[in-house]
């Protein structure tokens, strides 16, 4: 990065500091800033040499907040997000249901003034990015926003693009897909290829499909792809706001990296008779689903089998109750083990999510064509949970801790990998099972560990005690999500 532009990231960061001590938190200034870069950058794009007509009315364009200053701004600012959340394509999805959350106009005024300053389209690609997805993070860790849950640790996310492997000129979607952080590490995977100019164009417009039902969310999964270079100034079509789980929409993607909502319930919330807000569980009739159920993990996993090509491969992040509870659950697994080469289950420890008390693992299966014989031969079982210990702020994941999982997974290759586990070796973490010895186990669980957990056995190699109490919360709250799982249960 330039001396230059370390600076105007500087800038971004202490300004930010600063609202914050007005109350204003990372994520309400992401969205402050989303609206006035893209204002920025489409008053350069109308600019030679682009000359680019981007239809913005010119009483709500850049130029028209540079000259105002105190109420006359704050007002104009305010009207100018109402009524560009009323527009058509990108416009309207960037601004939509946008509020103006700097409540000092001579803070706004001076945002603007520092946004002015600089020209972003000629900003290198990179540094933008790193400016954004910085702010992202951040805002990840504002446990009080609730952002964590629509960002997965980027470590892990690259670990699953690298064991994908995705090739040019092939389509990558992701059905719930949160800030695009599977996006921007795919596009960063296949940009380090040498790429001719069709599959350059490819990439930057026709690679990447997604959905996000979140607007707040999806405005910022918008912002990032474009400052990624993903698509163009007016390009809309890359994140639909439509619920992907309602309908088959025809598309098939060659590679899917999911990171599917947390929490096992679907529902919307309604009002009733009394004028009371009530939650009321959705439920998703399809036909090309196996089995009807409320829980949108096990739909979303019946949905991305539907929209994965015969020689597609899928990378999915499911929590614990996706591999072991019984009815609908083992359903899904029996059928997905049928139909699908269910090759590989990572095992993530805990700790690792901004989301509390997430005991998840990562599901990666290959699309096969319509058989009478079962697609899946084996399951290897890498187990990086027992006995592995990581926090967010002491000890967060690396993509370096994954790189024993990386060497052995060995994309394509899979009839040459070798167990690490064995007899003399109890301690390894990489294991092979059989189709046979899967489907015998109590509800084709898919739940399997065979290390011991040393935390009671060696009290001389103890975690530190803040780690320790990580932990414990962790399983607290991850027991308490069981309860309510439970208690919801009872209730319908």
């Amino acid at each position: 990065m330039s001396n230059t532009n370390s600076t105007i990231v500087s800038k971004v960061w202490a300004f930010c500091q600063t609202l914050r001590d007005d109350g204003v938190g990372y994520g309400d200034y992401l969205e402050q800033l989303t609206y006035l870069l893209f204002l920025k950058m489409a008053h350069e794009y109308s600019l030679p040499p682009h000359n680019r007509n981007l239809n913005i009315p010119t009483n709500l364009n850049w130029e028209s907040l540079l000259n105002k200053s105190g109420e006359e701004l704050e007002v104009h600012y305010t009207k100018m997000l109402r009524e560009l959340g009323q527009s058509k394509g990108i416009l309207g999805q960037i601004f939509t249901k946008s509020q103006n959350k700097i409540q000092d106009p001579a803070k706004l005024f001076k945002l603007i003034k520092m946004i002015d300053a600089e020209n972003w389209v000629m900003m290198g690609v990179k540094d933008k990015g790193d400016i954004y997805e910085g702010l992202l993070e951040k805002n990840a860790e504002d446990t009080k926003s609730g952002a964590g849950q629509y960002f997965t640790p980027r470590p892990l996310i690259k670990a699953m693009v690298t064991c994908l492997n995705p090739q040019p000129m092939k389509t990558i979607g992701d059905p719930a897909c949160g800030t695009g952080g599977f996006f921007l590490a795919a596009y960063d995977h296949l940009t380090e290829q040498n790429l001719d100019k069709e599959q350059k164009q490819f990439l930057k417009y026709h690679t990447f499909r997604g959905n996000e039902i979140v607007a707040s969310t999806r405005r910022l999964a918008l912002m990032n792809l474009f400052l990624h270079n993903i698509g163009d100034i007016d390009s809309d079509n890359f994140i639909s706001p439509n619920d992907s789980l309602v309908a088959d929409n025809g598309d098939r993607f060659d590679y899917i990296l999911a990171n599917p909502p947390f929490g096992k319930k679907s529902s919307m919330t309604i009002t009733n008779e009394a004028g009371e807000q009530e939650k009321d569980d959705l439920t998703y009739s399809r036909q090309d689903f196996w089995v009807t159920t409320s829980n949108k993990q096990l739909n979303f996993v019946q949905h991305i089998r539907t929209q994965l090509k015969e020689d597609g491969k899928a990378a999915v992040v499911l929590p614990d109750n996706v591999l072991f509870e019984g009815g609908a659950g083992e359903t899904v697994r029996k059928k997905l083990l049928e139909t699908t080469n269910l090759h590989t289950i990572l095992r993530l420890p805990t700790g690792i999510f901004y989301a509390n008390g997430v005991k998840a693992n990562v599901l990666f299966f290959d699309g096969k064509p319509a058989s009478k014989e079962v697609q899946t031969k084996e399951i290897w079982v890498y187990d990086y949970r027992t006995n592995i210990h990581h926090t967010l702020k002491k000890n967060p994941l690396k993509y370096s801790d994954l790189q024993e999982f990386l060497d052995l997974y060995l994309e394509g290759n899979t009839a040459k990998r070798k167990e690490t586990f064995s007899e003399t070796n109890p301690e390894g973490r990489w294991r092979k099972f059989s189709y046979d010895e899967v489907i015998a186990r109590d509800k084709t669980s898919l739940d399997i560990t065979w290390l011991k957990d040393k935390s009671l056995a060696d009290l001389d190699n103890l975690p530190d005690p803040d780690e320790l109490a990580e932990e414990i919360v962790e399983n607290i709250e991850a027991g308490l999500e069981s309860f309510r799982a439970i208690i919801a249960s009872f209730k319908n």
